[in-house]
């Protein structure tokens, strides 16, 4: 089992990814990698308030996330590593993370940000990363939802994927 979800979400955990994702993945729990919420307890707080009781978060710094990789590789229950922004699942790639495949999901209007998809507006900065991500070898999608059909990167860069 281990995780089946590798996502970006600049909400980080809220009702699309516990519902949406959660509950038609069968997903016990969530690895959650931000460098500033693995050292807020207060934010740590606020997100655990977003999920059902019977599933477990973990919040880790990049640096934890690439320490205890193979241990949430092992969980026995099914789970989802999410970050909130492209460069820290960069990071992960370029920390020897063997992650098969990302998927976009809802990144948001903001300035410097070009629209891709409803849901997924990229910079620069952000294409740059997910190219990067894509150069080693993983399949970077985006999907909203896991009943929408997943839209490769390429089609997400040039606005085809709807």
């Amino acid at each position: 089992m281990a995780i089946e979800v590798y996502r970006i979400d600049d909400r980080l955990i809220h009702g699309q990814v516990v519902v949406g994702w959660g509950q038609p993945l069968a997903l016990e729990f969530i690895v959650l990698v931000d460098d500033a919420v693995a050292e807020s307890d207060w934010e740590q707080d606020l997100y655990r308030m977003g999920v059902p009781p019977e599933m477990q978060v973990y919040f880790v710094s990049v640096a934890g996330a690439l320490e205890r990789f193979s241990e949430f590789a092992q969980l026995p229950s099914p789970g989802l590593l999410l970050t909130g922004d492209t460069a820290t699942m960069r990071a992960l790639v370029e920390g020897g993370a063997p992650i098969p495949r990302v998927s976009v999901g809802g990144v948001h209007h903001r300035a410097g940000r070009m629209p891709r998809l409803r849901y997924v507006y990229l910079s620069a900065t952000e294409e740059a990363d997910l190219a990067a991500i894509a150069a080693r070898g993983v399949a970077v999608i985006a999907q909203d939802v896991p009943a929408t059909i997943p839209v490769p990167l390429a089609d997400v860069l040039d606005g085809h994927g709807e």
